[in-house]
């Protein structure tokens, strides 16, 4: 990565750990934090998050920061035992030191009215969305907390004003909610919560899919509903890039926001959320 956007050493003797790292929003974390010189684990359950690394860590050193590694930690974040296993894995392999932790898991599984969901669909959309930044935060306070000091960057969403999504809405609503109030247990050890409401957002065509595909006429109207909507609320009224997402959430994660704590910042172009 290379422009004027970057800043070159901005996390420069920094290490952060990026969830969901395979692919869209948060390989595109991982990258722009890579290139601004911090040390970047990339944790994913997609066996695909090692080429990811890979590709950071490319010969030419295009894309990394000279001197700077990036690794990847395979584990499924749905669980506590998988979450503790990253963190475990990933203070290994940054010396013992985590500065700063991008919850990025989630997304929606499937898009369709409220009545139309079964009880396990909903189960899964909470488990999806709302549990892995809960189980990774709980594995990673503690050694934030001994350490004292810290930046925690979550992943929310627009979609908590928004129609077809209800248990992901849900979901999202609840990453607010904890980010406001661990911004206030964690303050006195020096730890910043903070988050982002991504709107629409354009990403390259996905390795490993969400969820299955719209099959049936109804689903993909009801999939076209959830896009309408969404730039119908959107001022600029189109969708931004991933890399519109990573210039947001490095914001947050490095000292040029170390007066910013308990905020959801929307990226979502005019869409509060």
């Amino acid at each position: 990565m290379s422009g004027p956007s970057v800043h070159a050493d901005r996390f420069a003797g920094r290490t952060a750990v990026v969830t969901g790292a395979a692919q869209g929003i948060g390989l595109a974390v991982a990258r722009r934090l890579a290139a601004e010189a911090a040390d970047v684990v990339l944790v994913d359950r997609s066996e695909t998050v090692r080429d990811a690394a890979d590709g950071l860590n490319a010969a030419d050193g295009s894309a990394v920061h000279a001197a700077h590694a990036a690794h990847a930690v395979l584990a499924d974040l749905e669980t506590y035992e998988g979450a503790h296993s990253a963190i475990a894995g990933a203070l290994e392999l940054l010396g013992g030191r985590i500065d700063v932790l991008v919850n990025n898991v989630g997304g929606t599984i499937w898009a369709k009215p409220y009545e139309h969901y079964a009880p396990d669909e909903i189960q899964a959309e909470i488990q999806r969305s709302l549990f892995p930044t809960l189980w990774t935060t709980r594995a990673v306070l503690p050694h934030l907390i001994e350490q004292r000091s810290g930046v925690v960057v979550n992943v929310s969403s627009i979609a908590t004003r928004g129609i077809n999504r209800i248990p992901y809405s849900a979901a999202k609503g609840g990453i607010n909610a904890l980010t406001a109030s661990l911004a206030m247990e964690a303050a006195p050890y020096g730890i910043r919560f903070v988050a982002t409401a991504t709107g629409g957002t354009e990403a390259p065509p996905r390795r490993v899919p969400r969820g299955p595909a719209p099959r049936t006429e109804r689903e993909r109207a009801w999939s076209q509903q959830v896009v309408d909507q969404t730039v119908d609320s959107t001022l600029l009224k189109r969708y931004g890039s991933v890399d519109d997402q990573a210039a947001a959430i490095a914001f947050l994660a490095s000292d040029e926001a170390s007066y910013i704590t308990g905020t959801v910042l929307p990226v979502a172009g005019g869409d509060l959320g």
